[in-house]
């Protein structure tokens, strides 16, 4: 199996819900369900892969308080090259809406300062080389973001590919953002975002046509992979054809986290030799799995009968 990492935002999460109507300002209102946890797209990505018992590394970095601690304490000896800033650790607290939507509030926190020397502070490498790293959060991360040239670089160097999921940029797809992102593309051979974020990003209605039309600007072997929620995924392959994975049907409990346990459970069987097409469904069956169960549940029932 080819080596894994991921790099980019460790956070906690307070989950909240359902809430419905929005309250009036001034007032309280008593909600079903609590959920204190690791977050972030690293961190879930993180999980997923510790559920399934996937080798892999984590660079990440936390604050110097005590919710810091706790999410250290969360990854054992994977964080303890982890650097703490001297600063208060990104906290979101996410209140979530019986029609499955969220609404998320974010401090800033120790995010902005992760920078790549932190990064190089936990990752080798030739230790590293040939495999895959996840890079994600890039509008979070942002002392981080002002190195992504050195860290291309250096991925190029070992031979890693680098899986990009930047997640929703906190003004929207404007101008500059595009630029961004698609530079950024330039130097990965995965492409792992959302439906929406693949056609606004790319400009286009149809998700298959905006996986194209990012591909062209990816390097010659890249794959596109656009997550389509409950429509399943789809991926544009090196040669330009178009896969399909259908997600099963389930009862959903909670989305928070659904796409980065997809981007997990896809690198890890496709990390592992399983072709495009299997991995596409290996990601929708667990991220499925994932925002199904309470408490969350990553690894699916085994089915009754001969497999």
């Amino acid at each position: 199996m080819r080596p894994l990492a991921v790099v980019g935002n460790v956070n906690v999460d307070l989950i909240m819900g359902p809430a419905a109507p929005w309250p009036q300002p001034g007032t309280e209102i008593i909600v079903d369900h609590d959920e204190l946890r690791v977050g972030g797209s690293a961190g879930n990505a993180a999980l997923a892969w510790m559920a399934l018992g996937t080798p892999f590394e984590i660079a990440a970095s936390i604050g110097s308080d005590r919710f810091g601690a706790w999410l250290a304490e969360g990854f054992g000896e994977r964080a303890r090259n982890w650097p703490v800033h001297g600063d208060s650790t990104t906290l979101s607290v996410g209140i979530t809406h019986p029609d499955g939507e969220r609404t998320f509030f974010t401090t800033r926190g120790h995010l902005p300062l992760f920078s790549l020397e932190d990064v190089f502070a936990v990752l080798d490498g030739s230790r590293l080389a040939g495999g895959i790293a996840l890079l994600c959060g890039s509008f979070l991360t942002d002392r981080l973001v002002e190195d992504y040239d050195r860290f291309f670089d250096w991925a190029d160097r070992y031979g890693i590919a680098v899986a990009l999921d930047t997640g929703w940029p906190l003004h929207g797809w404007t101008e500059s953002n595009r630029a961004a992102a698609k530079g950024w593309l330039s130097h990965c051979r995965i492409a792992l975002f959302n439906e929406v974020e693949t056609t606004s990003l790319a400009g286009v209605a149809d998700p298959a046509e905006a996986g194209r039309i990012l591909q062209r600007g990816m390097p010659e072997d890249a794959v596109v992979v656009v997550k389509c929620g409950p429509k399943g995924a789809i991926a544009v392959d090196a040669d330009g054809g178009l896969l399909r994975a259908e997600a099963p049907q389930v009862a959903v409990v909670d989305t928070i986290g659904a796409g980065d346990v997809f981007n997990a459970a896809f690198l890890a069987a496709y990390a592992g030799g399983r072709g495009l097409e299997a991995s596409l469904a290996a990601g929708t069956t667990v991220a499925s799995t994932a925002i199904s169960t309470h408490p969350r549940r990553y690894v699916p029932t085994a089915e009754k009968g001969p497999a």
